[in-house]
């Protein structure tokens, strides 16, 4: 099977500074990636390349066997690659209509959407909090009604930006639970994370950010 996504070439300077040198990076299908490293390594920056919501100053992307250019393919891309900040905006509406927005946005039948966001809530075991506003949200729960959020649009490519970062214990390990079951053989997951707990995922590639380059683990 080819790759979901292949980049090849990828660099990132800051001045005079290197971030990211990467020959070759390939995410499949039916796959989950823990990205690791010290703060200022590049993973959040790599995640937003990905993502296109910034720019490299090299590299040729695929997604899907189609090249893409960035950040134009954002729009185009979008639902199939989605983006989860360590620090996920939440609309100041209810749980209910942040899990929907997504749907609503691709026009699904009101039916339809309906019954994929009861899903997804019970998923994330959100049910009871389907009228409360974000700002009311526990930092664990904003977090698990954002991975709700992303999972009811069925992306093929899931990045998660530090996914437990701040949490307490039970929090962190409700998160990572969410996060091991999130992956199908439909989908693809890339986790940027300096949790190892979350290194106990199954069957996970683990790679390195250090000195600008993507070592295996």
């Amino acid at each position: 099977m080819s790759p979901l996504m292949t980049i090849r070439g990828l660099r990132k300077h800051f001045g005079e500074r290197t971030l990211l040198d990467i020959e070759r990076m390939e995410l499949r299908r039916g796959s989950s990636y823990l990205l690791m490293g010290d703060n200022g390594t590049g993973k959040t920056t790599l995640l937003r390349i990905l993502a296109g919501f910034e720019t490299a100053d090299a590299g040729s992307f695929e997604f899907d066997g189609a090249r893409y250019d960035q950040p134009a393919a954002r729009a185009r891309l979008a639902p199939r690659m989605i983006y989860v900040h360590q620090h996920s905006y939440l609309f100041n509406t209810s749980v209910e209509a942040n899990i929907a927005y997504g749907l609503a946005q691709a026009g699904l039948p009101k039916r339809e959407r309906q019954l994929r966001v009861t899903a997804a809530m019970a998923w994330a075991g959100g049910a009871h909090l389907a009228d409360v506003p974000p700002h009311r949200l526990s930092g664990g729960e904003k977090q698990r009604v954002a991975l709700a959020r992303a999972r009811v649009l069925q992306p093929a490519l899931l990045l998660l930006d530090e996914p437990t970062a701040n949490l307490d214990d039970a929090a962190r390990q409700q998160v990572a639970d969410l996060i091991r079951q999130i992956r199908d053989d439909n989908n693809c997951v890339l986790i940027a994370t300096h949790d190892h707990d979350l290194i106990r995922l199954d069957e996970t590639v683990q790679w390195r950010l250090d000195a600008g380059g993507l070592l295996a683990l």
